[in-house]
């Protein structure tokens, strides 16, 4: 797992324990990877035929430096999944399919507000534009966001994509890294739910993120990260151990044991 930072990633304790209940040979470890560095860590793992992911804000540099990209990372632009075929780097975007799952379980309302214009920004656009979901984007700088809106309106199937005006919205969703680091702010400004019924933060925490607990004590249906993290985990450990399934039930009381208070 490649990331900046990486300390609070679970990926290692996820993974390590799919491998150890399939009695697989392999380990997975987490290495901090500046983004000036990823080339070369990336060259690395490709001369040492290492399998992997990456994490912010990693994402959009993995897939500029990954030659092999299936159809969807290339569409994105960001990879969170590599791995070695035919003796090259290959690069995935498994956020997608997790993303898909974990806000299909949320039963989140339309529009879908997301916070951030990264490579998971990216991925919720992507799953919005196969959902036939109208999709509103935030960030603080207003020419990010009008890339980014004007970048999401060329998706095959894309829905309507504006700007956040303050109208109200069905889905909350914070695709930055807000909430990693105590003391953090929330994604969006005060206690401000725009109307909302549910909220999925990518980001987790032990006892869950100060956003989540917020938005549920407003009333919305709201996850933090950790479904995503098993989902996109799980699709993959099927990148990284072609024909084998993922033990979803044992990645899943990893990071439940993990996060617990």
């Amino acid at each position: 797992m490649l990331g900046d930072p990486i300390a609070h990633s679970l990926s290692p304790e996820m993974h390590n324990a799919a491998i150890a209940g399939l009695g697989l040979d392999a380990v997975f470890i987490a290495l901090h990877v500046a983004p000036a560095a990823l080339p070369v860590a990336l060259e690395g793992c490709a001369a040492l035929g290492i399998a992997g992911n990456v994490t912010v804000p990693l994402k959009q540099g993995a897939a500029a430096h990954i030659a092999h990209l299936t159809p969807l990372a290339k569409t994105l632009g960001a990879v969170n999944t590599f791995w070695i075929a035919d003796g090259a780097l290959q690069g995935d975007n498994t956020d997608v399919p997790g993303l898909d799952e974990t806000l299909a379980a949320l039963g989140a309302p339309p529009p879908w507000l997301v916070v951030g214009t990264g490579g998971s920004a990216r991925a919720v656009a992507a799953v919005a534009a196969r959902r036939n979901v109208p999709l509103v984007v935030h960030a603080r700088s207003p020419d990010r966001v009008a890339a980014f809106c004007a970048w999401a309106r060329a998706l095959d199937g894309a829905p309507d994509v504006r700007p956040d005006d303050g109208q109200p919205v069905g889905t909350l969703i914070n695709a930055t890294p807000l909430g990693l680091a105590p003391g953090d702010p929330e994604p969006l400004p005060g206690a401000d739910r725009r109307g909302a019924g549910a909220a999925l933060d990518l980001v987790y925490r032990r006892g869950e993120t100060a956003w989540v607990r917020a938005c549920r004590a407003s009333g919305l249906r709201a996850a933090d990260g950790r479904s995503l993290l098993v989902a996109q985990g799980a699709h993959a450990f099927e990148r990284f151990f072609p024909g084998v399934r993922a033990p979803r039930e044992i990645m899943r009381a990893a990071v439940a044991r993990a996060l617990t208070p």
